[in-house]
């Protein structure tokens, strides 16, 4: 049986700021994300089954993406723990904002690494992570390929 990838396109809005960095981004600002996960397996040959066909059905990927990835980080704002920044990601949580403290700078890179990991744990033994994209501007993307993992 062959195998096939598919992909599923995601979007949020984070915002973040880069501890230590000696450019703008040690400010806080966001970004639109666009989160490309591409999974690959076998299509479902069993004609019982009511996924016949699909590798994955694309509603139970997006699940899966959505409860780790898109609804804990939309409109949050991402700092490593160990930013002095901790006292403004407190208040700001203390006001009632979504703030992630990471235990790793909040770069694209890092972020994708982080993602792959929460998305491999959750899919089903069958299916595999290929790849993520993870862009932060029209021309600015980190790409994670279990090949090179």
């Amino acid at each position: 049986m062959s195998n096939i990838r598919i992909t599923k396109q995601f979007s949020f809005e984070t915002g973040h700021a880069l501890y230590g960095y000696d450019g703008k981004c040690r400010n806080v600002h966001g970004h639109s994300y666009k989160l490309s996960v591409t999974v690959i397996g076998s299509p479902i040959t069993d004609t019982t089954n009511v996924k016949l066909g699909m590798v994955i059905d694309f509603s139970d990927l997006k699940k899966i993406v959505k409860e780790e990835i898109v609804d804990i980080y939309d409109h949050a704002t991402v700092f490593n723990k160990n930013t002095p920044h901790v006292e403004l990601a407190h208040e700001l949580t203390q006001r009632g904002h979504s703030v992630i403290l990471a235990d790793y700078q909040p770069t694209s890179e890092n972020m994708v690494i982080d993602f792959a990991a929460k998305i491999k744990a959750r899919l089903p033994k069958n299916i595999n992570l290929h790849s993520l994209r993870l862009q932060e501007t029209d021309s600015s993307f980190a790409e994670w390929y279990a090949l090179d993992n």
